[in-house]
């Protein structure tokens, strides 16, 4: 059976010229499941009888169950636990912000990358989601809780670069205006470093924004803290950082978990500066989620400011990311797979 959703106009042109339908009934149908969200054939009452009963016969609209809803107590947060075709688990999550509601796309079911601060890690990966599946993640916010969608980000589970060609064909399909409509600066893509890929996105000559978990300011720290980062030296992700921003015109941003004793000092944040001496990236602090369970913990706010201090006076630009979600443990590094269906709760 073809499955209509996440497919694009040209697509469905082509599965219904081949059963003599005229094309332009595609974006009819398109119209129908993207914009009025509408997934029964049948209801589609612009087209023809035949052609209704013909793609009832030949067709399906698939998108995820939902298992669950989580709200954060402010309300800023939302996160739904989806179950796809083949039984696997996954979360996302959207973000209320002053300039609109941000969704948070897993791109993988698990990660592979194994960044001992990061819960979605601690099973591996499973496989790759398909362009979508991750499409679906962002309409179920959209249909079910009626969400308007005003940016995206690809910082769920996964690593987006490792499933490029999935992760390049959602970010088209978001952009499409059949689809979403989205603009391409409206979308963040993130990823450890997979430096060669860096290159080949940069080379597409799409506006998207980048960002970066680099999270340390040299080699042994980042590769203790992100085991996949030895493959390439963070010398190489600066570089790489900033041929996308002469390439793209687009500022990258490098996230940075803040955790005390490890990465937080004043001399990693002179270390840092260094490191981004020749970079036009902006960097974003980010207190670690920490819990007994990983043994990581935030620096006080007295530290964090001291390290922000110096980036600033060193004449780096620099934010501290607000937190949200962590009642929800849908906050940064937080998202997991695992669900109990006999007690309806998340296990660690």
């Amino acid at each position: 059976m073809f499955d209509v959703w996440g497919k694009s106009l040209p697509e469905i042109e082509a599965f219904i010229a081949d059963a003599k339908f005229p094309r332009f009934r595609a974006k009819q149908i398109l119209d129908y499941v993207y914009r009025r969200n509408t997934f029964d054939f049948s209801l589609m009452l612009q087209l023809p009888q035949n052609m209704r009963q013909w793609l009832t016969e030949n067709a399906v609209i698939c998108v995820p169950e939902v298992v669950d809803t989580m709200q954060s107590p402010s309300g800023d947060t939302m996160k739904l636990l989806l179950r796809l075709r083949d039984g696997s688990l996954i979360e996302t999550v959207c973000m209320h912000h002053d300039y609109g509601n941000s969704i948070c796309v897993s791109t993988q079911v698990g990660c592979g990358m194994g960044c001992v601060f990061c819960a979605s890690t601690k099973d591996g990966v499973k496989r790759n989601l398909t362009a979508s599946e991750m499409l679906s993640q962002v309409y179920l916010f959209k249909v079910m809780k009626g969400v308007p969608v005003h940016s995206i980000v690809l910082m769920g589970s996964g690593e987006p670069l490792t499933n490029y060609e999935e992760c390049l064909r959602f970010i088209k399909l978001c952009h499409d205006p059949s689809c979403l409509g989205l603009s391409y600066r409206s979308i963040t893509i993130s990823t450890c470093g997979t430096v060669p890929n860096i290159y080949r996105l940069a080379d597409e000559n799409i506006p998207l924004t980048l960002a970066i978990s680099l999270h340390a300011p040299n080699d042994s720290i980042r590769n203790w803290l992100m085991p996949s980062s030895r493959q390439y030296k963070i010398d190489d992700v600066v570089r790489a950082a900033e041929y996308y921003f002469t390439s793209t015109g687009r500022r990258v941003t490098f996230e940075y978990i803040l955790i005390k004793g490890m990465n937080a000092g004043k001399e990693n944040a002179l270390e840092l500066c260094s490191l981004l001496k020749n970079s036009h990236g902006h960097i974003n602090l980010i207190p670690v989620n920490g819990t007994e369970r990983s043994h990581l913990y935030p620096p006080s706010g007295n530290e964090i400011y001291t390290f922000k201090r110096i980036l600033e006076a060193n004449g780096r630009t620099v934010t501290l990311r607000r937190k949200m979600g962590e009642k929800i443990e849908a906050a940064c590094g937080q998202l997991k797979r695992r669900y109990s269906d006999t007690n309806r709760e998340y296990t660690p």
